[in-house]
């Protein structure tokens, strides 16, 4: 999965694609470079990051979203947003995934996705953005983030979703600190086991940063090193803005990995 960021504040490429023709050459780039998912967002989640408003959020994805259904009609488009408005927006505009970092916290927007045929990405957060890093003690990280993702998939199934439908994320960096991330991601083989698709988004997050010293571009290696966990794994997604390196990365290490079998 791609990413694409229509923000002015985004932690690693806020501002650099803003211009929906930007945003569109960006999404392009990475699927020429073999990303299979494009995920667009207009709402900054980095920690801090201050609401925007749903006619704002709209006007900078809806327009990007779907010039690229019109060029792309065999692309898989993803919305990351936590707003019912906006989602339902990007699905009529023909997206595939709602990715809602909220875990689908705000009214409405299981029933919405359950009436169409997209997929929800339920990601694990606690508090919002401007919050989320005040408090990221767990008596049991894993247990405690596996659990909600658990509670959060029940009542999607229960609002009618499919379960190939409903997709979890463990939230790298949303609420945890280092010690809780690198955690999170050497138990993510154990989250793929709760029967659902699964997606690990670590790229170029704060946590490669604070352990290597390494400046918001140059966080590749890092990123890298933090996918092995999803090496192997069937019906898991990375989320990344470096799709061609991931690529390569993956393919490298599910060969190694076979050749040791």
């Amino acid at each position: 999965m791609g990413i694409v960021n229509c923000t002015p504040d985004s932690f690693s490429d806020g501002g650099r694609f803003l211009d929906g023709d930007d945003a569109l050459a960006e999404a392009e780039r990475q699927l020429s470079d073999g990303a299979a998912i494009i995920d667009v967002g207009g709402e900054s989640t980095r920690p801090g990051a201050a609401r925007v408003a749903d006619d704002e959020e709209q006007r900078r994805v809806i327009p990007v979203l779907s010039e690229l259904r019109r060029r792309h009609p065999e692309a898989v488009l993803s919305v990351d947003t936590t707003k019912v408005s906006v989602a339902a927006a990007a699905l009529d505009a023909g997206v595939d995934i709602v990715n809602d970092v909220s875990a689908a916290a705000e009214p409405g927007m299981l029933e919405l996705v359950a009436g169409s045929a997209a997929a929800l990405i339920l990601m694990h957060r606690r508090g919002t953005p401007e919050t989320m890093q005040a408090d990221t003690r767990y008596d049991d990280v894993v247990a405690e983030v596996h659990g909600a993702l658990r509670d959060s998939a029940e009542r999607a199934a229960a609002a009618g979703i499919d379960g190939d439908r409903i997709w979890l994320d463990p939230g790298i960096g949303f609420g945890k600190d280092d010690a809780g991330n690198l955690a999170l991601m050497a138990a993510f083989p154990d989250l793929a086991s709760f029967g659902h698709p699964v997606v690990l988004g670590p790229s170029r997050k704060s946590f490669i940063g604070r352990l290597t010293g390494a400046g918001v571009d140059d966080r590749l290696p890092g990123t890298l090193a933090s996918l092995i966990p999803a090496v192997g794994l069937e019906r898991t997604v990375v989320r990344v803005h470096d799709p061609a390196a991931a690529i390569q990365f993956l393919d490298i290490a599910r060969r190694l990995v076979g050749a040791a079998a």
